[in-house]
């Protein structure tokens, strides 16, 4: 027997949400309180069991972002799927197309200098939004990894930053 959840009044089977596609679905029908909140339980599950558990969105790995508040000047942490590229990390503030930005990338747009976790690694990185070819290409890889964003792309008529963080 599958587990069943209602979320924006669709009914989901746990065992239905296995593609992209039906992640990107079901996390366009949560309303943005409850997929913020489910990032901040994710977060305490993540660091404890070093991203063995909730370290996986399918196929995409994610990592946490701790960026400092652009109001509160306070740490603020946030699980991100990514793309790794050599030593450089790439993510995407796409917060499942919702017309407002996720508040992890307008802090890093406020102040680019950010922590990651990967699994069990901490890293310290310098975030830049990346433009013209370099976003092309690193989109579509993103894409490959996890095909959910041009579904949250198509949703939203905000431009999605995608954000490369490089080693500091």
């Amino acid at each position: 027997m599958s587990e069943v959840a209602t979320w924006g009044g669709a009914v989901w089977h746990a065992s239905a949400v296995r593609s992209d596609r039906a992640y990107a679905r079901f996390s366009m029908a949560i309303p943005a309180a409850v997929l913020r909140a489910a990032g901040k339980l994710n977060v305490p599950v993540y660091r404890a069991s070093r991203g063995r558990l909730f370290g996986r969105i399918g196929r995409a790995p994610v990592l946490l972002v701790t960026t400092t508040g652009r109001r509160s000047g306070k740490p603020r942490t946030a699980p991100v799927l990514y793309l790794a590229d050599g030593e450089r990390l790439v993510v995407i503030g796409s917060n499942a197309g919702n017309e407002r930005p996720p508040a992890w990338a307008l802090n890093l747009q406020a102040n680019p200098n950010a922590e990651v976790q990967v699994r069990g690694e901490h890293r310290y990185v310098h975030a830049r939004i990346a433009e013209d070819q370099e976003r092309d290409e690193l989109w579509r890889r993103m894409n490959q990894q996890y095909g959910g964003f041009e579904d949250y792309r198509e949703r939203t008529a905000r431009d999605i930053p995608l954000f490369v963080l490089e080693p500091r």
